[in-house]
């Protein structure tokens, strides 16, 4: 066990079960000396195997559907009930139900694509928002939500959550101004490699994609480990200066054009 992130309050969002960025997360935190709430929708609670999680790192769980606005205070006023205030929070939410009912992006659900906007983008405002209000975050404090690159790129079966990341993306940065000019809390994305979850495996060939990213990317694709790691650098006292910032871990996949072993695989079909 380490001690980068020793004394130091927060809460989790979003631990499925052990293939859940989140879990890797909270484990990471563990080691490095955090304690921290563990938090997800009453029904994903009931999907996943949050418990073991729980009692494996001493943690609360307090349900929170985060498309409503009084289960986020209550979260919140627990949360400080029993740390007071906190240092760190991670925001790994996403869903669409476009996707899961294979709704073509060109003849979207738009009932279903308000839930998408409100539940992956929306509730990082909502959840900003009632902490700013309630004075919830130390001084100094780090808040990081998962993106995704469909955000600036056009990855078609990524569907309107590539919208939603759009708009968490601006959220991070405009709610961030706000909160670092007040508090000094910082607020940043991390755009992660496709990773083999239970969130993202609902995307239409999504392997074959993790497949493509791992051959355009110098350093292969980041897993969730790697990226659990990163969250914690971003929760420690390390990076106290970086906010509002869209920070690529990819291995590389955000700046490379063309790779050798893509062409390759090209050539080989000729």
């Amino acid at each position: 066990m380490g001690n980068l992130l020793a004394g130091k309050k927060g809460i989790i969002f979003g631990a499925l079960d052990e293939n859940s960025i989140a879990w890797k997360v909270a484990e990471r935190c563990f080691e490095e000396g955090a304690e921290f709430i563990l938090t997800n929708a009453p029904i994903a609670m009931r999907m996943g195997a949050v418990n073991a999680l729980a009692e494996k790192t001493g943690s609360e769980i307090i349900p929170c559907d985060v498309s409503v606005d009084a289960d986020m205070e209550n979260l919140i006023d627990q949360a400080m009930a029993k740390y007071g205030k906190v240092d760190f929070i991670l925001h790994a939410v996403g869903m669409s139900l476009n996707i899961r009912k294979k709704k073509h992006y060109t003849d979207l659900n738009y009932d279903f694509m308000h839930k998408t906007l409100d539940i992956s983008a929306m509730s990082l405002h909502r959840l900003l928002k009632t902490c700013y209000e309630k004075d919830a975050i130390n001084n100094w404090g780090s808040v990081v939500s998962l993106t995704y690159i469909a955000a600036q790129r056009v990855f078609p079966d990524y569907n309107e959550m590539a919208d939603a990341k759009s708009l968490l993306e601006s959220i991070t940065r405009s709610f961030g101004y706000h909160y670092g000019v007040r508090n000094k809390v910082r607020v940043n994305t991390i755009s992660q490699s496709p990773t083999v979850t239970t969130a993202g495996s609902g995307v239409s060939g999504f392997n074959s994609f993790i497949d493509y990213a791992e051959k355009m990317s110098p350093l292969g694709n980041a897993d969730a480990l790697a990226c659990a790691d990163y969250c914690v650098s971003m929760f420690s006292d390390l990076t106290r200066m970086v906010t509002m910032q869209n920070l690529f871990h990819d291995g590389g996949f955000s700046y490379t054009g063309v790779s050798e072993a893509v062409m390759e695989k090209f050539g080989s079909q000729e």
